[in-house]
């Protein structure tokens, strides 16, 4: 999709408030910790001797707090010391915590972020199944959603009923009937299909369209066309060979069986050769829009992308043999009692698409068009049937993801229900896990990350005075939403419950109430196409572990979940806590002048506020980064290398994060800051700050994960992005004494920001 429907995001990236009361037990604890604190110190002798890095100079006493002595054990058992840091520093930092952890059997990829995710979760498990009569309409209907979820037993008595109840409705997949061809074909109609697929199904399939902020008008929404998402996760999947193969042979399988159980549940003929030669026309026509979409690392100049126009210039651009742009249109937002305007305009993202698509769009029987449909609805939904279902889908994930065995429920129901009504369960999470005044200690670090971003363009000699200028006014006009936004924890306050007054959830119909859930969806999104864009609104939810910059907004978000250690604590030293959440607050500023952000001025509106001198070096220096991951060969991922030009715009955010964030730590030390030495831990704060740093980005990935992850991240793989971005950054091989010439101190580093 050509928007996302929301901004950038870290990555994958939980927190607990703890008793004030101190009582027998904490007394017990305090014991303990003070054991091992001599453990680590212990431990810690033994680690000087095998690492000659100097102890910290300061004259400063041992912190001994629980919170100290909590941190100092998460950092050496995450270590490996025996490795030379000037050599692999992502393995002297990571390799203690990648020999104690395996990847579990229901996951393609297990980090820091993924731990800290399963942490929450369990917290929301306990609050979710927590039931009172004193919440207000929006908890309960979260509450009653997740135990419809968890009600397995009606799930499998149900079995495929609920999803045959809604095939009738959407015109029949003709795979799973008798006769479709002439009792529903004649009157059959692309654009009415189309249309009943996004705005009652939220699946946006052949032809996406959406409602998001105009990109030259940040104050308005607008109608987006743009080319579709595709029911594999990458575009190679469908035409490379190798591994791709398996995958595309694992998933006309999975469609084969759905379609054949779907036909003995409806007590039809198995006639398999029919089922096997309509699958296989739907891969083929899946095959022909996936050549016909443009890769996603040539779609990062949004400038290039963006295209406004009539309904007139529409239908004279792109007909598609005789495709009724209007009425698909029209149709779709009469779903939410909208109007097309005589002169409304649509932008057009997927032009190089739809000018493809119309080759294909006619060559291909009704039939066809409508089993992939309802394919793409089907494929959407398995997750909500009995298990057998789901068990017909194990090759395809093995193929996939590597994974053998699906999630335990509970989790999956969680992940559901926070995805659905992210602001109800965050008014939970937060109650239960998140001290409020975190709030105020987080806006004082942005502030110090945004002053160092602004003092450093001075030393930016590729950039010229008059960009500068323009660089720090958007800088200083970045807005922030740390932790929740206030209304979720009033009770006086309706807006919480008027966000979810449409949904009337059932114990007993899971499936309908996901229904629920994709039209209420896609119907709050389409019904903003009429209304100002609300500047206030937070585009996550509270209980999630990552944090997001968004271009049209220009602004930056850091919920509640993600401020807990290792990223940042109260009760840890501020090396952590700027190696940690000060690097992401760092990253997200960053976004704002990546090679998509800087398209954006001050206000979110698309607008070059660039000179030529400094657009023209912004490039070379971005070719640097480019050269630099393209040269990353993973051996995990076939020994494929990763694409420098897709993950441009995290490599850069990753390298200004750090480096802006190690800035303002040595800025708040010079100010009279006092920090706090850790047990056990013979090293200085700037070496603990990079360690904290890469220990975030710790994790292993399964090898059919690593290759879909290569092709459709915007990410470099876990490691790379420690040793990309450390690699440049001089003050690190100062911190560590690396040799020039050594891999952490190379030769020729890369700098934008």
């Amino acid at each position: 999709m050509g928007k996302p429907e929301s901004p950038v995001g870290m990555v994958e990236i939980a927190g607990r408030s703890g008793q004030k009361h101190r009582g027998f037990l904490e007394a017990g604890l305090l014991l303990l910790l003070l054991l091992v604190t001599g453990a680590l110190v212990t431990l810690g002798l033994l680690y000087a001797d095998s690492r000659e890095i100097k102890p910290s100079k300061d004259n400063v006493e041992t912190c001994t707090t629980p919170g100290c002595v909590m941190a100092a054990a998460r950092i050496l058992q995450n270590m490996d010391p025996s490795m030379e840091p000037c050599n692999d520093f992502y393995q002297y930092a990571c390799g203690g915590w990648l020999r104690r952890h395996v990847i579990p059997e229901t996951n393609s990829r297990y980090s820091v972020f993924d731990i800290l995710r399963d942490e929450l979760e369990i917290i929301l498990k306990a609050v979710l199944e927590n039931s009172t009569t004193k919440d207000r309409p929006a908890v309960q209907k979260a509450k009653m959603l997740y135990r419809s979820c968890m009600n397995e037993s009606e799930i499998e008595k149900r079995d495929s009923q609920p999803l045959l109840n809604i095939l009738e409705v959407v015109g029949g997949w003709p795979v799973a009937m008798d006769k479709w061809n002439k009792s529903v074909g004649p009157q059959w109609e692309l654009e009415q299909q189309l249309a009943v697929m996004n705005a009652q199904f939220n699946r946006r399939v052949l032809i996406d369209l959406f409602i998001w902020n105009d990109d030259q008008n940040s104050s308005r929404h607008i109608i987006y066309i743009d080319q579709p998402t595709l029911g594999m996760p990458s575009r190679e999947y469908y035409f490379k060979e190798g591994n791709n193969q398996k995958v595309r042979e694992a998933y006309l399988q999975f469609m084969v069986s759905v379609a054949m159980m779907l036909r003995a549940d409806l007590n039809l003929p198995e006639n398999s050769g029919l089922v096997q030669e309509d699958m296989a026309q739907v891969l083929e026509l899946e095959t022909q829009l996936a050549n016909a979409t443009v890769p996603q690392e040539e779609r990062h100049d949004v400038t290039a992308l963006y295209h406004r126009m009539d309904l007139e210039q529409l239908q004279n651009s792109f007909g598609l043999k005789g495709f009724n742009w209007t009425l698909f249109i029209q149709s779709v937002l009469s779903s939410v009692k909208i109007d097309l305007l005589p002169n409304e305009e649509v932008v057009v993202y997927g032009i190089p698409y739809l000018q493809n698509l119309e080759g294909i769009i006619d060559v291909y029987s009704p039939r066809t068009m409508q089993n992939y449909l309802i394919w793409r609805l089907v494929l959407d939904r398995i997750s909500s049937l009995s298990q057998r279902f789901k068990e017909a889908r194990a090759s395809y994930r093995k193929a996939l993801y590597g994974t053998t065995v699906e999630e335990v429920r509970w989790r999956e129901c969680v992940s559901y229900v926070n995805s659905n009504m992210e602001s109800a369960v965050g008014s939970l999470y937060v109650k239960e896990a998140f001290s409020g005044d975190s709030k105020d200690v987080v806006k004082e670090l942005i502030d110090k990350v945004r002053a160092v971003f602004v003092d450093t363009l001075d030393e930016l000699s590729w950039m010229d005075e008059s960009s500068k200028k323009k660089a720090q006014e958007k800088a200083m006009n970045i807005r922030e939403q740390i932790g929740y936004p206030d209304y979720i924890l009033e009770e006086g306050n309706k807006h919480l419950d008027e966000e979810y007054s449409n949904l009337n959830f059932s114990e007993h119909l899971y499936f309908e109430n996901g229904l629920q859930n994709l039209k209420a969806g896609a119907q709050r999104s389409l019904k903003k196409l009429r209304e100002k864009v609300d500047q206030n609104l937070w585009i996550i939810g509270a209980a999630v572990v990552n944090a997001f910059y968004s271009p049209n907004r220009n602004q930056i978000v850091f919920p509640a979940g993600i401020l807990q250690p290792p990223f940042f604590s109260k009760e840890q030293p501020q090396a952590l806590n700027f190696g940690g959440i000060g690097m992401v607050i760092g990253h997200e500023i960053t976004h704002g002048f990546d090679d998509n952000g800087r398209n954006f001025d001050k206000n979110g509106n698309m607008l070059d506020w660039w000179s030529n001198f400094s657009a023209q070096h912004f490039r070379e220096q971005s070719e640097c980064m480019v050269y630099q991951y393209g040269n990353y060969s993973w051996d995990l991922a076939d020994d494929q290398n990763v694409n420098g030009f897709s993950t441009l715009g995290e490599n850069i955010a990753d390298n200004g994060g750090v480096r802006q964030a190690y800035k303002a730590y040595l800025k708040w030390v010079a100010e009279g800051g006092k920090d706090q030495q850790l047990p056990g831990l013979e090293l200085t704060y700037q070496q603990l700050f990079f360690i904290n740093y890469a220990q975030v980005w710790c994790g292993s990935y399964r090898p059919e994960f690593a290759i879909q992850s290569i092709k459709t991240d915007v990410h470099s793989p876990l490691k790379y992005r420690v040793l990309g971005s450390l690699q440049n950054l001089g003050a690190f091989a100062d911190a560590f004494h690396c040799a020039n010439g050594s891999p952490m101190h190379p030769t020729v580093r890369c700098r934008v920001w």
